[in-house]
């Protein structure tokens, strides 16, 4: 996504912001009432309003409700969702990755998106999508390395990163395709850009086994948590149900390697990959 269109969305989240409080004083509204009135705080209606957060897509049609805005917010909140270059359900979370102060993610099967290399991120997609156009996965393509230019930035985010090693072994593309991947990651961590932990087979069962989870905390605002499964995502920012899922993480934290052993363990299934590649 080039800089200015990411700016240009930025300032109209900004004039979403501006409406909501003109409406909300207009309606005579304080912060807390209104956000009483469409079940969330009024922190998070003062965050809406300085475009610190974006509601989501039931909370705008509740503020148009309670405002008599005849979907004006509702409008506006579609325009913005549909120009992002991701599936409606993940782009509130691409949002929240670049105002993350630090990143928590489990990932049972792939890499992280943010951690993908170009080939890597085209082998999903040509599985995933047989039917897509080529320019569709370009794309695609393009705009997860977007992305994950959150990684590059001086204010980067703190990233933790728990993969199991069924995300170092189970192939996606050709084994060079793979053992590129897994040189990308050892690069990254080399460059102090996230650090890696893996589960072992050998550690056998454990929680939330088959779940991925991203936890990201920010500077200004409560944490939240992103779950996915097959075409849908959940956002929670729940105080109990984040606390909750911070705990399995901490679980999933212990049945990992040491980072170094982590790394190790990498190399090696890279290396594994290549002996395949060799032997095809």
């Amino acid at each position: 996504m080039a800089k200015g269109a990411h700016g240009s969305r930025q300032a109209a989240w900004e004039f979403f912001g501006a409406e909501l409080k003109r409406r909300r004083e207009e309606a005579a509204f304080t912060q807390v009432e209104l956000g009483a009135r469409v079940f969330v705080s009024g922190g998070y209606i003062g965050q809406f309003e300085q475009a610190i957060r974006k509601p989501q897509l039931d909370v705008a049609q509740r503020i148009d409700e309670t405002l008599r805005t005849d979907g004006f917010f509702e409008r506006m909140w579609r325009k913005l969702i549909k120009d992002l270059p991701f599936e409606a359900y993940f782009a509130h979370v691409a949002e929240l990755e670049r105002l993350a102060t630090k990143i928590c993610q489990f990932e049972p099967m792939l890499v992280p998106g943010l951690l993908q290399t170009p080939e890597y991120t085209r082998a999903l997609y040509e599985v995933s999508h047989p039917f897509a156009t080529p320019e569709y996965v370009e794309e695609q393509i393009q705009a997860r390395m977007d992305r994950a230019r959150i990684l590059k930035d001086a204010t980067r985010p703190e990233y933790w990163v728990i993969l199991h090693e069924a995300a170092l072994r189970v192939p996606v593309g050709d084994p060079i395709t793979m053992a590129a991947q897994l040189d990308r990651l050892r690069e990254m961590v080399g460059e102090h850009k996230v650090l890696i932990q893996v589960i072992p087979f050998v550690a056998g069962a454990h929680t939330r086994m088959g779940k991925m989870m991203k936890l990201m905390e920010f500077e200004d605002a409560p944490p939240a948590v992103y779950t996915e499964g097959v075409h849908w995502g959940n956002l929670l920012d729940e105080p109990g149900v984040v606390k909750q899922v911070q705990g399995s993480y901490d679980l999933l934290r212990a049945a990992a390697l040491p980072p170094e052993a982590s790394l190790i363990l990498i190399k090696t299934a890279a290396e594994d990959h290549r002996r395949c590649a060799k032997s095809t």
